[in-house]
């Protein structure tokens, strides 16, 4: 597939509507096929070795999570400054972009690898894990920790696919790995009876096929960023904005590291080892449709970032607006969905064989779900405002967001309701957490577009 080259010299003319629907559509599809990652796994794991398994796959998410983050900070930051010095029409600094992304990813992806391989046992032991889950835990991590450096890269590059003028492309990539990996998936666990080693073994061989389709992408002439050779040194200017943009989604994700340990060994203290499998299937229940969210934030980055490099912040701000109507939405729809079959929802993950395990774990899951989806209306907002705040190059109000939500909220909920409430209030700590939040991001999104509108020639420093 080829789209326009120049597609990204419209972002600052187009009708607003045609470019989010264009940049979105792919960017969600694309998110939400990532999200199916997770899901796929789980399912397959849930229903071909069994529920301590689910357990096992999710004590690998802090790991996941602090992986995530590094690779969320090159990839988030790289694509919003891209964004910005397409804006400014600096094509040569993009470039330049586009070769330290490779070369923060590659550094970024041995030193994760090289950590959590010789400390694999006691960080899963921290994370929560016990005797009974531990075996699975260690199998899926090891494996999928020496493909590192692969799911960095493949992350970092379709970010810088996407923003490029190649949303469509992007989009397609994603769907040939997360398509890949679910065949793969049934034949390593089905068919080879590979068990959660088999899951692992899928991601990390999917995203190696996506990661040498990037890659040819990027060494073709045609492309409209392409791989230069001057490009693959430290530009430390750009490693700098880089880094700096990308400290929001970094604390995003490092945060969420730190409250999933909590919550994990919360969890066991509380409610023993499945209530720990039963929060890792609602929290990727309610993650795909914050993907879905994560996908139009996606969408607006390219055309908020573009607009706001050129200085045409009416155009920025309607389509953030934009952003939020549709997002909230999306999330209204999730929690409708969870909270009236949630029952449904939940036997994808575990198959119900009679045993007291599957039991036990299908009615944790329920009743954790239902709780946890309680504020997702406003999920979308408070998404889409953290995000444009990294997309127009202000770290600290969008760090400040995420550090809120995640330090300032949840960990002293978890602290202060679960000796109340017992396994509930791990629970109910969450939706509050999201609802206080929520107020501080529309707090800080209403100074920032009074802002725009009152002394626009104060913006734009990066």
């Amino acid at each position: 597939m080829r789209e326009n080259q120049d597609s990204p010299l419209s972002l600052g003319t187009d009708s607003l509507s045609r470019l989010l629907m264009r940049y979105a559509l792919p960017a969600i599809i694309a998110q939400v096929a990532a999200s199916l990652y997770n899901i796929v796994d789980s399912i397959f794991v849930g229903q071909g070795v069994g529920p301590l398994a689910i357990t096992g796959l999710a004590l690998t998410m802090p790991m996941m999570n602090l992986s995530a983050a590094f690779g969320a900070m090159v990839g988030a930051g790289s694509a919003a400054l891209t964004s910005i010095r397409l804006g400014q029409g600096n094509k040569t600094a993009a470039e330049n972009i586009l070769g330290n992304v490779v070369l923060l990813n590659v550094v970024l992806g041995m030193i994760i690898m090289v950590f959590g391989l010789v400390y694999i046992d006691e960080l899963l032991y921290f994370f929560g894990a016990s005797e009974q889950t531990i075996p699975y835990a260690r199998e899926y991590m090891r494996i999928i920790l020496y493909g590192n450096t692969i799911t960095h890269l493949f992350h970092g590059l379709n970010n810088m696919l996407r923003v490029a003028g190649y949303p469509n492309k992007a989009m397609m990539i994603t769907i040939v790995s997360v398509v890949l990996n679910g065949l793969l998936d049934a034949l390593f666990i089905l068919g080879f009876d590979w068990g959660i080693a088999g899951s692992a073994w899928a991601t990390v061989i999917s995203q190696t096929v996506s990661l040498v389709m990037l890659t040819w992408h990027f060494l073709k002439p045609e492309s409209f960023l392409r791989f230069r050779p001057t490009a693959f040194r430290f530009h430390w200017d750009l490693v700098k904005g880089i880094l700096t943009i990308g400290m929001a989604p970094f604390m995003i994700q490092s945060c969420a590291c730190v409250v999933v340990i909590l919550v994990n060994t919360t969890m066991r203290n509380y409610g023993g080892d499945f209530s720990i499998g039963a929060y890792g299937i609602a929290n990727r229940v309610a993650f795909l449709f914050t993907m879905v969210v994560m996908g139009f934030t996606q969408g607006m980055q390219p055309i908020v970032g573009y607009n706001y490099g050129a200085r045409k912040y009416d155009r920025a701000l309607r389509t953030m607006w934009m952003t939020v109507g549709w997002s909230v939405a999306t999330t209204t729809l999730g929690f409708i969905i969870c909270e009236t079959f949630p029952y449904e929802v939940v036997r994808m993950f575990v198959s119900e064989d009679g045993s007291g395990d599957a039991t036990a774990l299908i009615e944790a899951s329920v009743s954790g779900l239902r709780i946890l989806v309680l504020m997702l209306p406003i999920v979308g907002f408070n998404i889409v405002a953290g995000n444009f705040f990294q997309h127009i190059g202000k770290p600290k109000r969008a760090i400040l967001l995420s550090v809120s939500r995640q330090m300032l909220f949840i960990v002293p909920l978890l602290f202060i309701l679960p000796p109340k409430m017992g396994v509930d209030g791990v629970w109910y700590s969450i939706p509050i957490a999201d609802f206080t939040s929520t107020l501080l991001a529309a707090v800080l999104l209403a100074i920032q577009v009074r802002k725009l509108r009152r002394d626009p020639s104060a913006e734009v420093s990066i």
